[in-house]
């Protein structure tokens, strides 16, 4: 017991000289005093939720950039949109590669994503698989029929829970909507309502448990298996489950002529060669597939739920939307071609992004080797956490920055809005650089399709006549503490529905 003791001790102490050795050899950027091991300890304790106030409150304390020590080394936390800038666009290569602990080795099976996969080869390759065919405007044009039958239905949905219920529950419903939009965009159309809903209770129970199950990924596996059995066995179920779960689809579709020659994202993975012209194999297929649906739905869901409970809490924002609408398409419906006609629209949905980015980090960056940013170093494998609210929120970009204003679009200097920050950085709620979020269009797209329609088709107004409580609360993405309930009205002119199928 005593040598053990002798060599946890000499342990703790070789640890705590060669980081205070290397913190006084690098300058790094300020911050809060750091204790090795106990340090580690507390953090690990911080709930997500806890994330974001404590970062707000040591920006205030160090200023844009500042320096957390947690886990395996420094954490460069940026708040700056020029400091942004230079990392991610000036030194983008640098700032591209990801920090080993978001890798999710444990929790993912150690197979391919594009989000936490390392800089390199093989990740340009899945990525530009992604965006040249489904993410490329040709390519998630095909779906044009799919979205119009996704959105009848979820018009129909939300009027009859309208009248069964009063109010709707506008988050369950977007949700449903998107999802299943996103499975077909992967799967084909063949897949039934009975199987998306399986497939989503799975996703929905890897998310839910992801703060649960990250834990896994701090230390070995060998270490993991004997103090989380228990995580271990859930998370091994969950993903057994998934696999058998997305292997009969993407057998289906292997052996099945695609449906009206739409090309379907498991299409394109299944001709997909990596290194050493490598096929992927069923386990990477299913990893990517799953991403492709967490990634879409979420961020997607709620930002639109944002969005709308904008256009409820002000109404002559949402009345101008259906002027602007009725301008361009008469007394149709909207077609996807109309939209981009709808430029308060568009300044709509970028305000919407910007008040209320549905992340407020983007997934932490890594650097590649050491870099200099505004006087401070980054050393080689550091961590690099941008804060995207607050950039989005700066008032020496934006005048008002927390009122919801999207004319502030329509002004001089933002009629063409660059959301990918190439030239300037004034908010980034895709992330910007190469590791911009590659889906960044199709989200846009999708954002426009359905509140142009959703507003078209209904007049909104706060359940029960009060008012729209704009707290968030994090949960995977930053949600609204109380989820929007809306009364909503088909839209009548002269006492004649507008459209024939309300």
């Amino acid at each position: 017991m005593a040598i053990w003791f002798i060599v946890l001790v000499s342990l703790c102490i070789c640890i705590l000289l060669v980081k205070f050795k290397f913190l006084n050899y690098v300058h790094l950027p300020p911050g809060p005093l750091h204790l090795p091991i106990i340090t580690d300890i507390v953090w690990l304790r911080r709930s997500l939720s806890e994330l974001d106030p404590i970062l707000r409150n040591l920006r205030a304390k160090h200023g844009s950039i500042f320096t957390l020590h947690f886990w395996f080394g420094p954490n460069i936390v940026i708040a700056d949109h020029s400091l942004a800038h230079q990392a991610l666009i000036q030194n983008g290569a640098v700032f591209a590669n990801r920090p080993k602990i978001v890798s999710n080795k444990n929790t993912t099976g150690d197979k391919l994503n594009i989000t936490s996969s390392s800089y390199g080869a093989t990740w340009r390759v899945i990525r530009r698989n992604l965006s040249s065919v489904i993410l490329h405007p040709a390519g998630f044009g095909s779906f044009s029929g799919t979205r119009k039958r996704v959105l009848d239905d979820f018009l129909n949905r939300l009027k009859t829970d309208a009248e069964k219920n009063h109010s709707v529950k506008v988050m369950e419903h977007v949700q449903d909507a998107i999802f299943s939009l996103l499975v077909f965009m992967c799967f084909g159309e063949a897949v039934d309502k009975e199987k998306i809903d399986d497939i989503k209770r799975v996703q929905h129970c890897l998310m839910s448990g992801l703060n649960r199950f990250s834990v896994l990924n701090l230390w070995p596996k060998v270490v993991t298996r004997v103090l989380f059995r228990k995580r271990w066995q859930e998370l091994l179920h969950l993903r057994k489950v998934q696999k058998d779960m997305f292997s009969q689809l993407i057998k289906a579709r292997k052996n099945n002529v695609p449906d009206g020659g739409v090309v379907c994202y498991v299409d394109t993975l299944l001709k997909l060669q990596i290194e050493e012209n490598r096929e992927l194999d069923e386990g990477e297929v299913v990893a990517l597939c799953s991403e492709f649906l967490t990634a879409g739905t979420d961020t997607t869901s709620t930002a639109l739920e944002w969005v709308m409970a904008n256009l409820v809490k002000y109404p002559h924002v949402q009345e101008r939307v259906v002027e602007e609408i009725e301008e361009v398409v008469g007394d149709r419906e909207v077609k996807e071609e109309d939209l981009k006609k709808l430029s308060y629209l568009k300044a709509v949905i970028l305000e919407g992004l910007r008040r209320h980015p549905p992340t407020h980090f983007v997934v932490p960056h890594a650097v590649t080797e050491d870099v200099v940013l505004n006087g401070y170093l980054i050393p080689k494998n550091g961590t690099v956490i941008f804060m995207v609210a607050e950039m989005g929120w700066d008032p020496r970009v934006w005048e008002d920055p927390m009122a919801f204003k999207p004319e502030r679009f329509l002004s001089k200097g933002f009629e063409a809005f660059d959301i990918t920050g190439t030239k300037e950085i004034k908010m980034m709620p895709f992330g910007a650089g190469r590791r911009i979020c590659p889906a960044y269009n199709l989200a846009i797209f999708h954002l426009e399709y359905f509140v142009a329609n959703l507003v078209w088709n209904f007049e909104w107004k706060a359940a029960n006549g009060g008012n729209v409580d704009l707290s968030r609360k994090q949960k995977f993405t930053v949600v609204m503490k109380h989820p929007l309930q809306a009364n909503i009205y088909p839209r009548f002119e002269k006492g004649n529905r507008l459209h024939k199928y309300l």
